[in-house]
This record gives structure tokens, sequence and C-alpha cells, in this order.
């Protein structure tokens, strides 16, 4: 038997909450929001969808203010957290922070009184920092805290591979490292693969650079078509990672995880390929960078300890 919470029910919660159930990687979910009804609705909705679609899952929506209210959530294997206001046009992740932070870090705290060994998978933004908040207010191991972006971005990388090159996506390998952000996040175009074959040998040197670029903007691209936030992609691969943790598949997924020393880092969240399993972060696994790669990951980290700084100056985290 496997609990997976997911706190925040809007759209890439509720996508997220959706594809656990759908693909039964879990026994049982419970969706939590503070909006009355709609957790709860959400998961009639698709209680309603199982009688067509066929999954099992155990389906449970909880309205919760306080930290009594999340009891319905206890002994919870993973915590999904989506809680936050969404990105809007023009905004930026590290823009949400004032107003994220604090809803985040209420969350954890409420979860961790009913599930003490729970394994968080952070989704909120900016969601390196708020990974950073999740492991400093909550006091567990390292391993059992991991931000999904790179997970993400890689999806998103893939995506634009796929268009540039006409090849189906399931084909091609691709991953994003570095900071789940719009000027942060570091496409691997030295390292990405077609059925095996580098993609330098399917797409010019300017096109792999445009594929790196479209990534680059992937999330802000689809805020300015949608006027928010996107959900399908990030609801999905939020579960892809749970979905690793839960059946132990020991997968090598990039994530957002704390290191110490690792590619010359240290107290930072940052994206890098890790095993996942029912652990949590099981392996951080070494990839040999370029010159360019390693200055373009030691710069993001630089821009992400800048955004860390804003939770110490806000009261959000003490030193």
């Amino acid at each position: 038997m496997s609990k997976v919470t997911v706190v925040g029910a809007g759209m890439v919660g509720a996508t997220c909450a959706n594809v656990l159930a759908c693909r039964n990687i879990a026994s049982e979910v419970v969706l939590v929001d503070i909006k009355e009804g709609l957790s709860e609705g959400k998961m009639l909705d698709m209680f309603q969808a199982s009688a067509t679609i066929g999954y099992k899952t155990k389906l449970v929506g909880v309205t919760a203010t306080d930290a009594e209210g999340y009891k319905p959530t206890a002994n919870s294997d993973v915590v999904v957290i989506t809680s936050g206001i969404p990105r809007k046009p023009g905004m930026t992740r590290e823009e949400l922070i004032g107003i994220n932070a604090n809803i985040v870090k209420s969350v954890v705290n409420n979860v961790i009184k009913w599930s003490p060994k729970a394994i968080f998978v952070i989704i909120s933004n900016p969601m390196d920092t708020m990974a950073y908040l999740t492991l400093k207010a909550a006091g567990i191991p390292k391993r059992r805290v991991i931000g999904m972006g790179g997970a993400l971005d890689s999806s998103r990388f893939r995506c634009y591979l796929s268009k540039a090159s006409g090849v189906g996506i399931q084909d091609i390998e691709g991953m994003v490292i570095g900071g789940h952000g719009d000027t942060t996040m570091i496409p691997l175009t030295s390292k990405a693969s077609i059925k095996g074959v580098p993609a330098s040998k399917f797409l010019s040197k300017a096109k792999l650079a445009k594929v790196a670029a479209d990534t680059m903007v992937g999330g802000a691209t689809l805020t300015g078509m949608l006027g928010t936030s996107a959900w399908y992609a990030p609801g999905a691969a939020g579960a892809s990672v749970v979905d690793a943790i839960i059946n132990d598949t020991k997968a090598i997924v990039p994530c957002s995880v704390y290191l110490e020393g690792e590619y010359g880092q240290d107290d930072i969240f940052l994206g890098v390929p890790v095993v996942l399993g029912k652990k949590g972060i099981e392996k951080i696994v070494k990839v040999e960078l370029t010159k360019e790669e390693a200055a373009q990951f030691a710069a993001s980290a630089a821009a992400v300890r800048k955004v860390n700084e804003a939770l110490y100056e806000i009261g959000a985290l003490t030193r």
C-alpha cells in the first residue's frame, strides 16, 4: 500500500493527482487545498472518470486551513507541494518568493506533524528556493527533499528537440541542469541524443542553440499564451518523480537537490541528474561538463543563491 498527498488543488496539483490516479502509481491519493470544496470536487470528478478509465486508486479530497485539517494525509509516503500563487504574464519565478515562502513553510510544518517520514517533491516556485526552504524548515535528511524542475525542463527540451529534428519524442534523450529559471537552466545540447546518436548529427549548431533558447523560455512562452502558468507538463513531471520513488524504479532524473560539494557547489539546491528510489535521492550522478557548461552552472548557482538570500531577508529562515 502506498499513499501520496498533493497539496494545492490548482491546475498543476490536480493534474499531478490525476496522472497519479490514472497510472495507478499510488494506492491512495489525497488532494488538499484551503478553498472549501475545491479538492473534494476535483477528486469526485476523478472518481467518476475511473468508471470509464478503469483505475482503482483511492481518492480523497480535503479542505485544510490548519495542521489539524491535515489529519487525512497521515502516513503519506510522498507529499507533493504545489501551493502558492501561479506565475502571471511578465512575472518571474523569483518575484513569487515573498508570497510563496510563507505558504510553503506553513504547508511543510502541517505535513510533518502527520507524516514525519514523508519524502517531499517540490513544485511551488521559485522551485529551487522553495526546496531549500523545505529542507531547512523541516529539518529532515536531504535525500527526502526533491525539486522536480529538471524533470519538467528536460521534457520541454525533448519537446523542442523533437520539433526541430522531426523525430518522435520517445526516441530523444535530453537533459537540463542548473536552476529552474528562464535564465538559470542549462539545456545540455552536448549530451542530447536521438536513439543513441548525438543530436548534433541531426541538427546544426545554430538549430541546437535555438532549441536551447526555446527550452529556457518554455514556461514563459506558455504563460504568455495561456495567461497563467502551464499545468499538464508540470503536473505530469511531478507525477513521474513520485512514480520513481513509490515504485523504486532507480530512474535517473534531473532534479533539484541539495548539494554539499557536488559539481563544486555547497548549501544550495540545483538541478543535476540523480537516481530516484524508495529512499528518495539515492545517488547524485556526476556528468562531465564542458568548460562552457561548467561556467554556466556556476553562474546559475550564483543567481539561485541570490534568491535564497531573500528567505533570510524576509525572515522565512534565520541563520
